[in-house]
């Protein structure tokens, strides 16, 4: 059974930085890719970024020069490093991860962290 767990949330001021990490319980090589995505109050969840098995990033237009997205395989852990933090970013995020098989394709959560950034 696949784990992920956030950490790093928190509250911030705007302008600020936070840096959030998704732990797996085992090797993040059997991911397609890794993600981040984030869910505000009233609104639908939505991919942040992501960083697939060989190091291709992407972004959403809304974070693109502000967040960045990296890998530690050693470590088995995916971060989001978040700068020049507003207030619309507060969300919970949630770490994801895609594996696909032979057989289906599967998606893991973790169970996320609150991010909250005033103004």
């Amino acid at each position: 059974q696949v784990q992920l767990v956030e950490s790093g949330g928190g509250l911030v001021q705007a302008g600020g930085s936070l840096r959030l990490s998704c732990a797996a319980s085992g090797s993040i090589f059997r991911f397609n890719a890794m993600n981040w995505y984030r869910q505000a109050p009233g609104n639908q969840r939505e991919l942040v970024a992501a960083i697939t098995s060989g190091g291709s990033t992407k972004y959403s237009d809304s974070v693109k020069g502000r967040f960045t997205i990296s890998r530690d395989n050693a470590k088995n852990t995916v971060y989001l490093q978040m700068n020049s933090l507003k207030p619309e970013d507060t969300a919970v995020y949630y770490c994801n991860a895609e594996e696909a098989t032979v057989a289906d394709t599967y998606e893991y959560w973790g169970q996320g962290t609150q991010v909250t950034v005033s103004s």
